[in-house]
């Protein structure tokens, strides 16, 4: 299943992305500002643990989402800013990493670095900023599974209609949390009216 977020906050900022004139530095703010909203939602149903604590009048037992059985994946180099908003806010859980390009020709994408180690039994948090034929999103949904993940979430700022399809219809169960759908692909297989290349944004890339 897939969910938009509606909030107008949500809508503002994914707006304020869309500006050419954004510095680097407050487009990365931009994205773990959004990214943290969305982490937000996606844990909205999440089991909680119990663990006891030294409070100021003694040891009590309180919730807590089980930071240790969640595992963070970013499809690099787009996602990274990405992954610092959610390890900021779930500090003890694990990270992997995820390269994969697309062909500008072919426009498939093509896995070049995998740092994910064995996620059994774990709850994985897959975040990838742009989804737009959804290949990319498909291929690390993939290397997940062969990796054993349980749950599996993705944290999405902008997709296209074709490519939230795509991977629905290639893995039904996932559940993508996603801040804009935005109108449709281009002949080119670019987001549209989108924010460009998030990537290149985000770190100034010549």
């Amino acid at each position: 299943m897939h969910k938009e977020l509606a909030h107008p906050l949500i809508h503002s900022l994914v707006n304020t992305l869309r500006d050419n004139t954004l510095d680097p530095f407050v487009f990365r703010h931009t994205i773990k500002e959004i990214t943290k909203i969305l982490l937000y939602e996606a844990l909205n149903n999440q089991k909680l643990c119990s663990r006891e604590i030294m409070t100021w009048n003694g040891v009590k037992t309180y919730s807590y989402v089980p930071e240790e059985d969640i595992v963070v994946v970013s499809v690099l180099r787009a996602g990274l800013s990405m992954h610092e908003a959610v390890i900021d806010t779930l500090k003890g859980a694990q990270s992997g990493f995820l390269g994969i390009k697309r062909d500008e020709v072919t426009h498939k994408s093509v896995l070049y670095y995998d740092r994910v180690g064995d996620c059994s039994g774990k709850k994985v948090i897959l975040v990838d900023p742009m989804v737009a034929t959804g290949g990319s999103l498909c291929d690390a949904i993939k290397v997940l599974k062969q990796k054993n993940a349980g749950e599996i979430q993705t944290l999405n700022i902008l997709a296209s209609p074709e490519g939230v399809q795509r991977v629905l219809e290639e893995y039904p169960q996932i559940d993508m949390i996603i801040a804009k759908i935005d109108e449709k692909l281009n002949n080119d297989k670019f987001i549209l009216p989108g924010l460009g290349d998030a990537g290149d944004r985000a770190y100034n890339t010549l």
